[in-house]
């Protein structure tokens, strides 16, 4: 018996020996979700930044810059297609090792997770039909704005009116506008252009602000926020980042505005 529990003992003892060993690491130690591999998320509702295709996969400019980042860090990429409002959560939990879904940095956001440094920069902008007498955000009062879930700009909304729809997606919510539903919707002012290049009968009022958008980590992951920091900055000296940008928008949306 006391040979069986001592077997019993060595054998655990090597496997717990064998998973602390084979734990999944970058070359400068940041964790990883699986071994050479660079699991990130994005919403996969939110053109021209990510989008699902007829294959089942997403692209578009965030997913362009995710695999960029990847290659960077020697790293195979891996999407994974979540809606947007627990994507935060997603990263926190240590289900993606980051997300890369247009996430515009906010102090409460901070709080949950860290962010790299800014790969575009945007801004929020009031959409209405053209037929709308609304020119600027004091003309909503008390009027219906929609959203996305778990998007920053409903705290612009919310400075005007408490009647605040949410959609699972920017896009979703701007469709339903130019059909005839809500009065407005704020979102970022990249993606309301892109849906008025689409056909939807939409148009662009007052701009809201200046955001900066960028990838989220774990805060127990401050290696591989290191990692991407430096990724990024090579990309944008190299040029990788305003090429990718060009691609979506025929304009470089990830040089700061300000310098």
């Amino acid at each position: 018996m006391k040979i069986w529990t001592r077997l019993t003992l060595f054998v655990a003892l090597a496997v717990m020996l064998t998973a602390c060993g084979s734990k999944a690491t970058t070359e400068g130690g940041a964790d990883l979700v699986k071994a050479d591999t660079f699991t990130f998320s994005a919403s996969g509702e939110f053109k021209p930044f990510s989008y699902t295709n007829s294959e089942g996969k997403m692209e578009g400019f965030d997913i362009d810059v995710a695999e960029a980042v990847a290659k960077e860090l020697g790293l195979k990429p891996d999407q994974k297609k979540f809606k947007f409002a627990g994507i935060v959560e997603g990263v926190k939990s240590g289900r993606f090792d980051a997300a890369v879904a247009s996430h515009t940095i906010t102090e409460d956001r901070a709080k949950e997770v860290d962010f790299s440094t800014p790969y575009y920069y945007s801004g929020p902008q009031i959409f209405v039909r053209p037929d709308s007498d609304v020119e600027t955000l004091d003309d909503l009062k008390g009027k219906e704005i929609a959203v996305s879930k778990g998007s920053s700009y409903a705290k612009e909304a919310e400075a005007v009116t408490d009647n605040i729809p949410q959609y699972d997606s920017d896009v979703v919510a701007l469709e339903a506008l130019s059909k005839g539903k809500h009065d407005a919707v704020i979102t970022d002012f990249v993606t309301g252009k892109e849906a008025i290049s689409s056909g939807m009968k939409l148009d662009a009022k007052e701009l809201l602000g200046r955001s900066e958008q960028a990838i989220a980590v774990s805060k127990d992951n401050p290696k591989l926020l290191k990692e991407i920091d430096a990724a990024l900055e090579k990309l944008r000296e190299d040029g990788t980042l305003k090429k990718i940008s060009e691609k979506y928008f025929d304009s470089d949306i990830t040089t700061d505005p300000s310098e």
